[in-house]
């Protein structure tokens, strides 16, 4: 039974880990924010695992609060430090942004869990 993930570019399962990397070989893309599956709890209904900046376990519907300024396609504005993001869901994306949301002043987007913290 495996109980490594797929790679959320390409969905490749060859992907290993390399310290505090998920890599995987057949299309180079890196990510930090996927840690094993197993079949003892602790994984969502989608069989991937997703961690904040600390490394804290994300769930569907939780409160998230912006570590870093992210400028945001096709604006000129930017999300703040501090901002926090309610009602989260978790997606498994090819672009590496795990997080779906709606944010005030700027609607849906996707955010790359590795710049929030859970609150």
């Amino acid at each position: 039974m495996k109980t490594d993930p797929v790679c959320p570019n390409c969905s490749s399962e060859n992907i290993y880990n390399d310290g505090g990397l998920w890599i995987c070989p057949d299309c180079s893309h890196e990510t930090s924010s996927l840690v094993p599956s197993s079949d003892g709890g602790g994984s969502d209904a989608q069989g991937f695992v997703v961690r904040d900046a600390n490394g804290n376990t994300l769930q569907e519907g939780d409160t998230v609060t912006v570590i870093k300024d992210l400028k945001v396609k096709g604006s000129s504005s930017s999300v703040k430090v501090g901002t926090k993001v309610k009602n989260i869901r978790l997606v498994d994306s090819s672009d590496g942004h795990n997080i779906s949301c709606k944010i005030d002043g700027f609607g849906a987007m996707g955010l790359k869990s590795e710049f929030v913290k859970k609150s």
